[in-house]
């Protein structure tokens, strides 16, 4: 049998003993964070066996989690994870130089041979060669193939229209929006210009969730924000549980608002939320304390197991799909028993529509290297451009 020792659980003195002196049938588990703290501990010995767990965590090989990871050395590697590809095909080589260093290239190759192709070009014949490379190193395995018994997952969206004052306030935004990314493009190299025009997109992403979150003088609450009180007091009064997520914080602090004048129970969490009370708060969720739980989706987008919950609400659509995958897998996993409903809460007539329309070509990136699919590119400058645009 193995002993298994949690190295966060261990005293200073013995953290040290734990690393040095384990055998072939301990089992040291470790989180990326101490890991980095003590990179040179965990990389002064070979290891039998190193499982990367959530291995996304290690998706930027310039981090300084992602070289403490590589640095180690061990006989056997396994990466797991639910999202390889969750922006770019960078985030893959990444993944692949901690399982099976060497086999992608270097970064600079990689990016020659597959990631500029296949993201800018759509390139084929570079899309099959990749996938030929890893297909034999990766296990794919989908909640359908191995979860059969799970109940049904339906995705809705709430189209939310805003009142005029509201709408007349977004569509200033993004004529301002509009022409400061003009005189950008003209001004600035195309790498410099993206990073603005990303910028202003987050500014319009935050202004469709509600306006005085670019705009505290606007002083009354958006659409949004009166359509998820409104879903939230009929969820409730049916006897359902909800998981609610947004990438702002700020955002859930005005969703708080209503439920606490209203007052309806829930549990909160964000990136502040100390470990300890992290987890008493999953715990008493799941005990019956609180209808609904917000979530910010940086602190609780993957790690938490939160059955207790039958529907899902996410109040403002993400870049990236695959975060949207693994929030609504905080309620649809084992242990589930009801079928399981998702409300994407959607601005109508803003960046946030558009958004929606490219996680399309999100999940085919990933599709087309994992799985049989055709390849798809990541959204080019000129089409931030044109989200910006409205076009």
């Amino acid at each position: 049998t193995l002993n298994a020792r949690i190295y966060g659980e261990a005293g200073e003195g013995e953290r040290e003993a734990l690393v040095g002196d384990a055998g072939p049938q301990d089992l040291l588990i470790v989180s990326y964070t101490l890991l980095q703290l003590a990179q040179e501990r965990f990389a002064g010995r070979n290891w039998h066996t190193l499982i990367a767990d959530e291995a996304q965590a290690i998706k930027n090989a310039a981090a300084k989690r992602s070289q403490a990871v590589f640095e180690l050395s061990a006989d056997f590697r396994l990466a797991l994870t639910g999202t390889p590809v969750e922006n770019r095909l960078a985030d893959l080589w990444s993944i692949m130089r901690f399982a099976n260093p060497g086999l992608l290239g270097t970064s600079n190759r990689f990016n020659e041979r597959f990631a500029g192709p296949i993201e800018r070009n759509r390139d084929r014949e570079a899309q099959h060669v990749l996938k030929r490379l890893v297909g034999p190193f990766v296990l794919r395995r989908t909640k359908s193939e191995v979860l059969q018994d799970l109940p049904p997952r339906t995705e809705l969206i709430l189209s939310v229209a805003a009142e005029a004052a509201e709408a007349a306030h977004y569509e200033a935004l993004r004529r301002e929006a509009a022409r400061e990314i003009d005189a950008t493009l003209e001004e600035t190299p195309e790498t410099q210009a993206r990073f603005n025009i990303l910028a202003q997109l987050t500014r319009l992403r935050r202004a469709a969730c509600d306006p005085r979150l670019c705009s505290p003088e606007f002083g009354i609450a958006g659409a949004k924000v009166q359509a998820f009180t409104e879903l939230a007091g009929e969820l409730i009064a049916n006897g359902h549980k909800a998981l609610v997520f947004s990438q702002f914080v700020d955002f859930l602090q005005l969703l708080r608002a209503p439920l606490d004048e209203a007052g309806l129970s829930y549990q909160y969490l964000d990136g502040a939320t100390p470990a300890a009370e992290r987890s008493r708060r999953v715990a008493a969720f799941q005990a019956g304390e609180g209808d609904l739980f917000l979530i910010s989706l940086k602190a609780g987008g993957f790690g938490l197991n939160l059955t207790a919950a039958d529907y899902v609400v996410i109040t403002d659509p993400w870049w990236n799909p695959a975060a949207e995958d693994q929030a609504m897998g905080r309620a649809h996993r084992i242990g589930q028993l009801r079928p399981v409903t998702v409300y994407r809460l959607v601005s109508k007539g803003t960046v946030e529509e558009r958004i929606v329309d490219l996680h399309h070509d999100k999940r085919a990136l990933a599709e087309s290297i994992l799985a049989e699919g055709d390849a798809s590119a990541l959204p080019s400058t000129e089409d931030l451009v044109a989200l910006i645009r409205g076009e």
